[in-house]
């Protein structure tokens, strides 16, 4: 990319670093947003034993189908749009502008609380394993650590993280399998069980309920789309990525699941659970394995909690970048690091926000675990359900006005499907949100949230006319992404001039 000649300090270029990261990469920043491990370790041991019942196994592999439908649509339209705006850029290509600015108020409030409220788990797990090796460390010291590396990686070049989440992301993985194939090698009773697996246990009322906890657990896989900018051959790697990032996690998932049941023998996973809790997976292979093994598990869950982080601080940055390039946002959230391609502003101002919040959590003494991990998480993942929801219409919307690009299956019968499948899961996610938090039926906790989302929407919708009537060309350029972009004015910050167009991006509202 070109530099300005313009006097001054080259201090930021308009363009995020093009051609950087590859299919493998792409892959692992959509999966480190669903950390497997995380999941396995904290949410399958959880919902087997709150809800009680055993289908945990077929019920993540039912997930993965969903949003397996879900992504034949979403990576069919990522062929045609290049944007790191991702779920904005597609709801304004497919519903209109206006109801793009309104996801985007969605999606930047949805990934915040998402990437924030890892950092709960993330001191907590971290000031574990130190006490372990006999260090006491409280979880806000241990979580300002992880903010301090996350804020910069950042910062800096995006193939620099991405190559950081491979190394975790590869550990992590590995662990995983090893413990799997220890389970399923010692079955209670000495046979092999698929009794978790049976597919009428779909039909028990509790489904619904595993079902949301479960697609909440791959929230993170869109990531792949958010960086589409900056991937190699976009259309290409961000489909084969997207598709990888829903059924690497799916699998692991639902395998590991399956495999704890073996072990423990179906009749008696629940209770293991609620006796062990997170430590489940750990009590099941002590006494296969050389300790060294669980304290490398110990170790890699809280890797897996720092990837995680890593990948949502690098979509929501991006989310800012694009509503700041197409002025939806104020101009220089728009503008990216000359040397690194990182978006700046966005990455700094996130990083800031997670240290008031950590900050906040510190003074008052608010549990780290339960109220900034478990609510933060589950509010974020409300959010990024409500995006994937618009964006299943979006997508049917899209291709109705251009048939001819893509086939009947990827244009509008899997994008009718997911758009049909999710509207029943957010149903059950706003109706059950309470339960899920765990808060008494007449609390105002129960409501808040959805409402928060809405009010942020309908604030985006009146920000979308106030732009329509006061900055149309502006306006114009909402979704459109490195298409249409508007060139800062400000002096202190030259820009590029000679950037890569997305020629074939859909010029249509």
């Amino acid at each position: 990319m070109a530099r300005s000649t313009a006097s001054g300090p080259d201090i930021v270029t308009r363009g995020l670093a093009s051609n950087r990261l590859g299919v493998p990469s792409v892959v692992f920043f959509g999966v480190a947003g669903a950390a497997p491990l995380t999941v396995i370790l904290g949410a399958i041991s959880t919902i087997y034993a709150v809800v009680g019942n055993t289908a945990v196994p077929l019920v993540y592999f039912v997930a993965a189908l969903i949003l397996s439908i879900f992504t034949v649509g979403f990576v069919a339209m990522s062929r045609h749009i290049v944007n790191s705006g991702a779920f904005y850029s597609y709801i304004s290509h497919g519903l209109g502008r206006v109801a793009g600015v309104a996801a985007a108020f969605v999606a930047l409030p949805a990934y915040a609380a998402m990437q924030i409220g890892l950092f709960g788990l993330l001191g907590k797990v971290a000031s574990g394993v130190l006490e372990a090796s006999g260090i006491k460390a409280s979880w806000f010291v241990c979580a300002l650590v992880g903010w301090f590396l996350i804020a910069v990686l950042g910062v800096l070049w995006v193939d620099l993280s991405g190559k950081v989440l491979a190394v975790l992301l590869t550990a992590e993985i590995t662990i995983v399998l090893i413990y799997d194939a220890i389970m399923i090698a010692h079955p209670a009773g000495g046979r092999v069980s698929t009794e978790t697996l049976a597919p009428a246990q779909l039909l028990t009322p509790e489904v619904a309920a595993m079902l949301v906890l479960a697609i909440a657990g791959f929230v993170g896989f869109e990531a792949t789309v958010v960086l589409s900018e900056e991937a190699k051959d976009p259309k290409r790697t961000i489909a084969r990525a997207t598709h990888w990032a829903v059924l690497l996690p799916g699998l692991l998932c639902g395998v590991s699941a399956w495999a704890m049941s073996v072990n423990t023998g179906a009749g008696n996973i629940v209770q293991a659970a609620k006796d062990q809790e997170t430590d489940l997976v750990f009590a099941l292979v002590t006494p296969y394995v050389p300790e060294a093994f669980i304290n490398v598990g110990y170790v890699l869950f809280l890797t897996s909690v720092f990837a995680a982080a890593l990948a949502f601080h690098a979509a929501v940055a991006r989310y800012q970048f694009a509503l700041g390039r197409e002025r939806v946002l104020p101009r220089l959230w728009g503008v990216a690091h000359p040397r690194t391609g990182a978006p700046m502003l966005g990455s700094i101002t996130q990083s800031l926000l997670a240290l008031v919040v950590l900050f906040v959590y510190w003074a008052t003494q608010t549990d780290p675990l339960i109220h900034l991990f478990a609510w933060g998480t589950t509010v974020g993942g409300l959010g990024v359900l409500m995006l994937m929801w618009g964006a299943s219409a979006a997508v049917i919307a899209f291709f109705i006005r251009h048939r001819r690009r893509e086939n009947v299956w990827r244009a509008q019968i899997a994008p009718l499907l997911a758009f049909l499948l999710l509207s029943a899961v957010l149903a059950a996610t706003v109706i059950g949100l309470g339960d899920l938090l765990q808060v008494e039926s007449d609390s105002i906790f129960n409501w808040v949230f959805s409402a928060a989302y809405a009010v942020f929407a309908v604030v985006g919708v009146l920000w979308a006319v106030i732009m329509r009537a006061a900055r149309p060309e502006s306006y114009a350029g909402i979704g459109r992404g490195a298409e249409q972009q508007v060139l800062p004015e400000s002096p202190s910050f030259p820009v590029s001039h000679s950037l890569p167009r997305t020629s074939d991006v859909a010029h249509h509202s």
